[in-house]
């Protein structure tokens, strides 16, 4: 089993340390401990974690503050709150910022282990669909292009699509290059001649 890598962020040193040593003790793997959210911040640019674990009351940048830039930046698969405060305008704030867990203090093991199971599950299962819909899109693109090249084909040689598709796969060969940079130059081509 790939022992899963986690940064924790809190500005309270024996807090801190006594989380790290939870767990380490439960098996995974501390690759950073910060004591504000600037730390956080590199830590995460320079590991990519799996988790974070982030205090919201921490100096120089809040815990809020740092886990939004760590999230824009797509740094970590997942972030959990660790907070003294359970008051809803909290609760809103963390829920805007896309963490998949809020843990209220003090930490015990019980209470912190199943949270991070379960936030590092969610969080690969939500990187998995990122990239599954970013696969899509990338082959819709290319298949919009390469239908908007035979069209062109088509249209300039009088062709049928599948005659226009074998000159473009014979030009791909020719050229060695994949169907869609074929089909990308020959859109370029022609839309720049106009």
């Amino acid at each position: 089993m790939i022992k899963s890598r986690i940064i924790v962020a809190e500005d309270d040193p024996i807090t801190r340390m006594d989380i790290c040593e939870i767990l380490i003790a439960a098996g995974y793997t501390v690759v950073g401990d910060a004591s504000n959210g600037l730390q956080a911040i590199d830590l995460c640019r320079k590991h990519k974690p799996d988790l974070v674990l982030m205090d919201i009351k921490m100096p120089k940048l809040d815990g809020i503050q740092a886990g939004q830039i760590i999230m824009k930046e797509n740094l970590v698969d997942a972030l959990i709150i660790l907070t003294a405060y359970s008051g809803k305008e909290f609760i809103e704030k963390v829920k805007t910022l896309g963490a998949l867990g809020y843990i209220v203090k003090p930490i015990d093991e019980a209470k912190l282990i199943p949270q991070i199971e379960i936030a590092i599950s969610k969080g690969k299962e939500i990187r998995d669909i990122e990239a599954k819909v970013i696969n899509a899109d990338k082959k819709l693109l290319n298949t919009t292009t390469i239908y908007k090249a035979k069209e062109i084909l088509m249209e300039k040689f009088n062709l049928s699509e599948d005659d226009a598709y074998k000159k473009m796969r014979g030009l791909s060969m020719d050229k060695q290059c994949s169907i869609v940079e074929t089909s990308k130059s020959l859109i370029d081509f022609y839309y720049n001649k106009k």
